[in-house]
């Protein structure tokens, strides 16, 4: 593995990658931070660009929440969406169940952090430009490539302000003045898409092909998100935006056809402390942690976490049962059920007494993935011991599945103070990302059997006997276990051997195969967002869900006031210019 520098300006000492292969950080928050021209030398505006790298971790933002503005998304993508549930309890951090049940408001302090820490981000991007072009002593090579950085992780921040809010800001170098308090109080017009496109176009000229510093970004990064950025405007209302989706896939096609990144046979390496950074990664959320310094660990996400040792706390993001339900297949082909009847047809317990809750119906057929995704009754949870239903704070509020993905394995538990909080990488930018966007390019444009050949690359993958559990025996006590040469679970996953020639079918098949691959990851509520079928999808999934659910009974997601999340009113308040607010709320609320 290879070493990254650590890097030193005035006052700032930041790391963000790893420093040896044996897992020993020097890892230090600054106690204070400088700009202007006491850093507009090489090593000062160096430290500043780590600092802006720091703002990609989703805490750190100064009297912001730990947790409040997660880059995993867990909170606004998940939570939000038929893929999670809060969980825990009730009564523990209320602003969730407001997310969960559709209740936006003006005042939630999760949603205030998410905007402040996007421009935070921004704002520390902008200094790190200016501070680039001012200072005299960086060769020109570098100085290109320090902006280029620097507006890939403007893209970024501004990406992740498009996807929250209808209309947000946007700043750039020329706007931005760290001498004048009041420049950025700019208006909100309309979607800033061109401006995010503009940022990760021109970071993908001069970034490099490969970085030797881990957590760098680079050109298939920004070409990337570039694409992304493309796909998010792939849909008008429902309708597919064909240029748009046409320009997606060129940028996809060239990052397919570079060969530099494959996916990895084993789905869990891509949630596993010791295989970051992998060949699939095409860009990841450097964390690290050491016995003595746990400041860039993964704390954004340390709540989530089963309530029963070595965690201890806190159980939230649960599973429903939908989704659990979602990754049946049928019997015969090993195929997901695009006709629906997964809705009406639990494959597990819903309900029911401690011991049988959770526990599998019959034998039925299911997608390998499952287990990677969701913790259910019976099945071993990341060789900690056979999960059981004491994972679970409160079974009657949000029943007994946990999420997973981001849970580090036993040998990367406990290195840090809070044991929850780990090194676990999160890979938001991956291989499989980019061949299910080029898979849904490809059905809008015509080519469905390009697409049906890149849905069968990832169902290949799941396919594989290296992904499915083994049945493991419970031992004499807790964390005793034995494994067997049985499986755990009846893993029957197919490939699409018929020639696609139906778009509807095609379309489904795509958007099943989305949920399937990336679920519980944060992504599930933009998804839908962006497709334009976010009441559809999310009403339906109410109304099933809150059979067992009762907290859900009632609640509905309204269209088109909870497509989006409201400005929270702390931005609008201290927009004030002149004596008039620069920032307009959504007229949805």
């Amino acid at each position: 593995m290879k070493n990254l520098k650590l890097f030193f300006g005035t006052l700032i000492c930041f790391v963000i990658g790893f420093i040896s292969c044996s897992d020993e950080f020097l890892l230090k928050e600054p106690q204070a931070s400088l700009s202007g021209p006491a850093l507009t030398n090489a090593s000062g505006v160096e430290g500043k660009l780590i600092s802006a790298y720091r703002t990609l971790q989703g805490y750190g933002l100064d009297g912001g929440g730990t947790w409040y503005y997660s880059t995993w998304s867990w909170i606004f993508g998940a939570i939000s969406s038929d893929d999670a549930l809060k969980g825990t309890d009730a009564g523990d951090q209320p602003e969730h169940s407001f997310i969960e049940t559709y209740d936006f408001n003006t005042f939630n302090v999760h949603n205030r952090d998410k905007w402040r820490s996007a421009y935070w981000g921004v704002s520390r991007a902008n200094d790190v430009i200016d501070s680039a072009n001012e200072a005299e002593d960086i060769p020109e090579s570098r100085r290109k490539e320090i902006i280029a950085e620097a507006k890939f992780i403007r893209g970024w921040q501004h990406f992740e302000a498009q996807k929250m809010y209808r209309s947000p800001k946007y700043i750039d170098d020329e706007i931005f003045d760290i001498a004048d308090l009041e420049s950025t109080k700019v208006p909100n017009v309309g979607k800033i898409w061109d401006k995010i496109e503009a940022d990760f176009q021109a970071a993908a000229v001069d970034l490099p092909d490969t970085q030797s510093e881990l957590g760098r970004a680079t050109k298939a990064a920004a070409l990337a998100y570039l694409a992304k950025a493309k796909m998010y405007q792939g849909w008008d209302n429902g309708i597919a935006n064909t240029t748009k989706l046409q320009e997606a896939k060129t940028i996809l096609d060239q990052i397919v056809n570079s060969g530099m990144y494959s996916l990895v046979d084993n789905f869990e390496d891509n949630y596993l402390v010791a295989t970051r950074n992998n060949e699939e990664s095409i860009f990841e959320i450097q964390y690290a942690i050491s016995s003595s310094n746990d400041e860039s660990s993964n704390k954004e996400i340390g709540l989530a976490h089963p309530y029963i040792a070595p965690w201890g706390c806190c159980g939230f993001l649960q599973a429903p049962q939908d989704l659990v339900d979602f990754f049946q297949t049928d019997p015969a082909t090993g195929l997901p059920l695009l006709d629906e009847s997964w809705k009406t047809n639990h494959i597990t317990n819903p309900s029911g007494s401690a011991d049988m809750i959770g526990k599998p119906i019959g034998n039925p057929s299911i997608d390998s993935r499952l287990d990677h995704t969701v913790g259910r009754p019976g099945i071993l949870f990341k060789r900690f011991h056979i999960m059981q239903v004491d994972y679970i704070r409160d079974l009657t509020y949000a029943g007994p599945y946990f999420s997973k993905k981001h849970i580090a394995e036993p040998e990367a538990f406990g290195v840090g103070g809070w044991g929850n909080l780990s090194a676990n990488n999160f890979r938001i930018l991956r291989y499989g990302h980019v061949l299910l966007w080029l898979a849904e390019a490809e059905v809008e444009l015509g080519n469905l059997e390009r697409a049906r050949e890149l849905v069968n690359m990832l169902r290949a993958r799941a396919a594989k006997p290296v992904n499915f559990h083994k049945e493991a025996i419970q031992g004499d006590t807790r964390g005793e276990y034995t494994l067997t040469e049985d499986l755990a679970a009846n893993y029957n996953v197919g490939t699409y051997d018929t020639p696609w020639t139906n778009k509807d079918m095609a379309r489904r098949a795509v958007r099943y195969e989305t949920r399937l691959e990336t679920a519980m990851e944060g992504n599930r509520f933009f998804d839908l967002q962006r497709w334009g079928v976010q009441a559809e999808v999310l009403n339906d999934y109410l109304v099933r869900e809150s059979k067992y659910r009762v907290y859900l009974q009632g609640k509905s997601f309204t269209s088109p006031k909870n497509e989006f999340y409201p400005i929270p009113t702390y931005a609008i308040d201290r927009s004030f210019l002149n004596g008039e607010p620069t920032l307009t709320q959504d007229p949805n609320y």
